[in-house]
């Protein structure tokens, strides 16, 4: 079965928060606390839903905030905003910088994630249009070094996600619309760098993703409609309905991980889109037949 057949009848995830985020990102499930967060990185903002009351928090970021991660402090996130990375600290507001990213290149901080050994990597998107592929790769490391992987160059770097014992990396460039796989070593070395899936042109482009605990990678697919999970072999295992044109990013949660997590956006829809679209940028959710793992955790330190 290649991507785009259908292995299962659709399930169609519902609405859990009516975010109208305008670039919705990054979902992420904290085992700790019951909580999940994102980013709206256009409305630069930072997003928490509490599954123990229901409640909805958010916090202005002094710019476009692209990606995060948890830190073993859980009143601390590591942040990627557009120009550099910086921790955050949830009770005070305080922003501590860490490096600035590419300064001298037209892009942006995108997608990221952290590796199993609590590594952040992440990429970077081209600003301009047409897009150019030169965004890169990063890694920023335990000891809080930035170092660039030696990864193709891309125009929207995303969907960075990792095996379950870490030793593949999944990401893509968007705009080829090819999800590839690398070896990935404990140590960090990268090695063998191949295609994973390619998504079809008529059912999107792949956004972000997560990796389940028997390796299917979840993906959400902007301009599609849809989450997809494929195998560790690539092939469509399960498909879920989202009741939205642009699904973003994907999360595996709960109490038992078994909950799927979408994040989605409004940004490019008409008036006429976002009438037949009222919940366009909303985070949406659906009971899935698979467990996912737990966040890992940024292991740096301030």
């Amino acid at each position: 079965m290649s991507a785009g057949q259908h292995a299962t009848q659709d399930e169609v995830a519902e609405l859990l928060v009516h975010a109208k985020n305008t670039l919705g990102e990054g979902a992420t499930w904290c085992s700790r606390s019951a909580r999940l967060y994102w980013n709206d990185i256009e409305g630069a903002s930072l997003a928490r839903y509490d599954t123990a009351d229901q409640s909805h928090r958010t916090w202005p970021m002094p710019e476009r905030l692209a990606c995060f991660a948890l830190c073993e402090d859980p009143d601390v996130l590591l942040i990627g905003l557009a120009s550099r990375l910086a921790f955050f600290d949830l009770r005070t507001g305080e922003i501590t910088p860490i490096v600035d990213v590419e300064p001298d290149l037209p892009v942006r901080l995108n997608d990221g994630r952290c590796d199993r050994q609590g590594r952040f990597v992440f990429g970077t998107k081209y600003e301009r249009k047409p897009f150019e592929h030169i965004g890169g790769f990063y890694r920023l490391n335990h000891d809080l070094t930035l170092e660039k992987l030696p990864l193709p160059v891309a125009a929207i770097a995303n969907s960075i996600g990792f095996s379950p014992d870490g030793s593949t990396m999944y990401y893509a460039d968007s705009f080829t619309r090819e999800i590839r796989a690398c070896d990935y070593g404990a140590d960090g070395t990268i090695a063998n760098d191949r295609l994973f899936v390619r998504v079809p042109d008529h059912e999107g482009e792949p956004d972000g993703s997560t990796v389940d605990s028997d390796g299917g990678l979840w993906n959400a697919q902007w301009a599609g409609e849809c989450v997809v999970r494929y195998g560790p072999d690539g092939v469509e295992t399960d498909r879920i309905r989202v009741p939205t044109v642009q699904p973003t990013c994907v999360t595996l949660g709960g109490p038992h991980h078994s909950t799927l997590y979408v994040t989605s956006a409004r940004d490019g829809l008409s008036n006429e889109a976002l009438e037949r679209e009222p919940h366009a940028g909303g985070v949406f959710v659906a009971q899935t037949r698979r467990t996912g793992l737990p966040e890992p955790r940024f292991q740096g330190k301030r």
